[in-house]
C-alpha cells in the first residue's frame, strides 16, 4: 500500500499514510475534556510511508489537530490534516490567489446584495454513507455562527445570517449586509460541510475520536505524540487518491527532522530551517520545494485591554499604549538585517501585513526604515528620555526560527534604548492561554495568513475591536473596516483598504516584519509542490515507481 509520511515541527504532527494511526488519535482525543476536542501534537514532523516505509516529512512548526470541532480552530496547523477529511463548497485549487473554483458547489451566483445561491454537486456522500445535500450545508454553516457554541473559527463568518434550502441540491446563503468575499470564505476549512445525522446522533466523545467528512481521506487513528493516520476514500467524487495512506508525524528538532528526511525515514519535511536548506537542495535523493507564503510575521501591540469575552476594558496599562513608543519600536528594528542574518535571506520584507498578492495591497507603501535618532526623539516626547522597559512574548517552534527572530529583535530594541525582556512559550499554551484570552501583552510575535488573500481577513480578526485576537482599538479604523466589509465595488473597496492600511501604519498598530518563505524538503520518489497557503494535500501527491 502506498503511504506518505509528513514530518512537522514543534507542536506539529507528521502524517503517515498507513493503517494504524486513527486508533491512536482516538485514544488521545478520549483523554481530552469535552470542551477541548483538540489533539495537540508536540513534535515538528509529518511523515508518509510507502509499503510500511516512511516516505514524507513536513514542516516543523506548531500543530493543533482539531478532531471534532473543525469549526473551533483558527490556527493553520489545527486545520492541516482536517483538510484531507472535509470538503467545502468552493476551493482555491493551487493555494494561490485567484478566483474560487467549484468543489461541492458546481456553480454560484449573487441573487441580490445579501443573497448568494449555490448549486450542489449531485451524488456526493459522506464517509459514513449520508448524502451530502442542501440540508447538510444549511446545518454546517448555521452551526458555525451559533452563538451558543462560541466557536473560535466563527469570526470570519460573522456576516452570515442564515441558510435557506431551495431544493435538495440548491441553497441560498443570506448575509446581514452585502459581503463581497462570501464565495472566497466558503473555501476555508471553517466552512467544512459535515454529515448532520452523524454529528447530531453520536456522543461528543465518539465524534471526537471519529471525525467524518466527504473529503479524499478518511480518519483511521491517532497515536499520542506519535502520529495521525488517514486512509484514501476510494469513492471520492474527484477520483480515488493515488497515495493510499497518509501519516502526520511530529519531529520537533530541526536537525533530527532533516536527518530523518536524509535517511529516508520520511518523505516530506516542513519548515526546513534556512541554514539547512542547502543540505536538502544538494542531496541526490531529495529536493527543496519553496513558496512565498500567504503568512506574514509581525509584532502585535496591545494598545487596549480586552477581557476573555473580547469586551473592551480600557487602554493598556503600560507605555505600549502610547503611539510614540510604538513608533519608536518600529524605527528601532532593522528587519532587513534580521532577514539576512537569522533567515539567511529567506524572507520578504513587507510594509504591512498584506503581501503583494492580497486584495487591498498598496504598492505605494514602503517599509519603515530604522532611524536611531527618531527613536530617541519619540521616546523623549513620550516621557522616557532614559529609555523604556518592554516585554516581548514569542512562541518557540511554531514558525521558521521564531525564537531566533525574537531574540534578534529583542537585542536590537534593547540596543536602541527599549530594554526588552523576551519570554518564549510553548505554542499550545501561547495560543490558548495567552493569545485567545488577551493575555499576551504588551507585545507578542505572531504569524498570520489566510488563503483568501484579502485584506478583510487580516484587519477584521486582528484589529477590529471585539474580535477574538484583537488587542487594538481605534474607532476610525473600526468604522472603515466595517464599511469595507460591505462594499461590493472592487475599486472603492480597494481604496478603503488603502486608507485603512495607511491609518494602521501611522498609528503603529503593529510592527510588520516579513512575508515567510516556506521551505519544504521531500524525497525524489514523491511528486508534489509547495503551496502558498501552507496546505499539504494528499490528493495532489503521487509516488514514482521504484527503479
Amino acid at each position: 500500500m502506498q503511504t506518505v509520511t509528513v514530518a512537522l515541527g514543534e507542536r506539529s504532527y507528521a502524517i503517515h499514510i498507513g493503517q494504524h494511526v486513527l486508533d491512536q488519535v482516538g485514544n488521545l482525543l478520549g483523554q481530552l475534556p469535552l470542551t477541548k476536542r483538540a489533539l495537540v501534537v508536540t513534535q515538528p514532523a509529518i511523515a508518509a510511508t510507502y509499503g510500511g516505509r516512511v516516505l514524507e516529512s513536513l514542516r516543523a512548526e506548531g500543530f493543533v489537530a482539531e478532531a471534532y470541532e473543525v469549526l473551533d480552530a483558527e490556527e493553520a496547523k489545527s486545520l492541516a490534516w482536517l483538510e484531507q477529511i472535509y470538503d467545502r463548497l468552493v476551493d482555491f485549487p493551487t493555494g494561490d490567489i485567484g478566483k474560487p473554483a467549484p468543489m461541492l458547489a458546481t456553480s454560484w451566483r449573487r441573487i441580490n446584495a445579501t443573497t448568494w445561491e449555490f448549486k450542489l454537486r449531485p451524488g456526493v456522500r459522506f464517509h459514513n454513507g449520508e448524502p451530502l445535500d442542501a440540508e447538510a450545508v444549511k446545518w454546517s454553516l448555521e452551526r458555525v455562527i451559533d452563538p451558543k457554541l462560541k466557536l473560535r473559527g466563527a469570526t470570519p463568518f460573522a456576516p452570515l445570517s442564515h441558510v435557506e434550502v431551495v431544493d435538495p441540491l440548491t441553497v441560498r446563503i443570506h448575509t446581514k449586509a452585502p459581503w463581497p468575499i462570501l464565495d472566497a470564505i466558503m473555501s476555508s476549512t471553517g466552512a467544512a460541510i459535515l454529515p448532520p445525522r452523524y454529528y447530531r446522533d453520536k456522543e461528543l466523545t465518539h465524534v471526537a475520536r471519529n471525525p467524518v467528512g466527504s473529503g479524499p481521506y478518511k480518519f483511521v487513528r491517532w497515536v499520542k505524540d506519535d502520529r495521525i493516520e488517514l486512509e484514501a476514500n476510494e469513492g471520492y467524487w474527484r477520483g480515488a487518491p493515488r497515495v493510499k495512506r497518509l501519516v502526520w508525524k511530529p519531529i520537533p528538532d530541526d536537525a533530527v527532522r532533516v536527518a530523518a528526511l536524509q535517511n529516508g525515514e520520511v518523505d516530506v519535511a516542513v519548515n526546513i530551517p534556512p541554514h539547512l536548506a542547502s543540505l536538502i537542495a544538494n542531496h541526490p535523493k531529495l529536493f527543496l520545494s519553496t513558496a512565498p507564503s500567504v503568512r506574514t510575521i509581525q509584532l502585535l501591540y496591545y494598545t487596549h485591554q480586552f477581557d476573555a469575552q473580547h469586551r473592551l476594558v480600557g487602554p493598556y496599562a503600560g507605555p505600549i499604549a502610547d503611539r510614540r513608543v510604538r513608533l519608536a519600536m518600529n524605527h528601532a528594528v532593522d528587519v532587513d538585517e534580521v532577514i539576512r542574518t537569522v533567515l539567511d535571506g529567506k524572507g520578504i520584507r513587507v510594509a504591512s501585513m498584506l503581501t503583494d498578492k492580497h486584495f487591498g495591497f498598496d504598492p505605494k507603501l514602503a517599509p519603515i526604515k530604522p532611524d536611531p535618532a527618531r527613536v530617541k526623539q519619540l521616546l523623549a516626547e513620550a516621557g522616557y528620555p532614559g529609555g523604556v522597559d518592554m516585554v516581548l512574548n514569542a512562541p518557540q517552534g511554531r514558525y521558521v526560527r521564531d525564537k531566533e527572530v525574537a531574540e534578534a529583535i529583542s537585542g536590537q530594541l534593547t540596543k536602541a534604548g527599549i530594554r526588552t525582556t523576551l519570554r518564549v512559550h510553548e505554542w499550545g499554551n501561547y495560543l490558548n492561554n495567552m493569545g485567545y484570552v488577551h493575555r499576551a501583552g504588551p507585545v507578542w510575535l505572531i504569524g498570520w495568513g489566510t488563503a483568501a488573500y484579502d485584506a478583510e481577513t487580516v484587519y477584521v480578526p486582528l484589529f477590529r475591536s471585539g474580535k477574538i485576537l484583537a488587542n487594538y482599538h481605534n474607532a476610525d479604523l473600526d468604522g472603515m473596516v466595517d464599511q469595507a466589509q460591505t462594499v461590493m465595488d472592487p475599486t472603492r473597496r480597494a481604496e478603503l483598504y488603502h486608507r485603512i492600511t495607511r491609518l494602521w501604519v501611522d498609528d503603529a498598530a503593529a510592527m510588520p516584519l516579513y512575508q515567510q518563505l516556506d521551505l519544504y524538503g521531500a524525497t525524489r520518489r514523491v511528486t508534489w509542490k509547495a503551496r502558498g497557503d501552507e496546505q499539504i494535500k494528499g490528493l495532489d501527491m503521487a509516488l514514482r515507481a521504484a527503479r
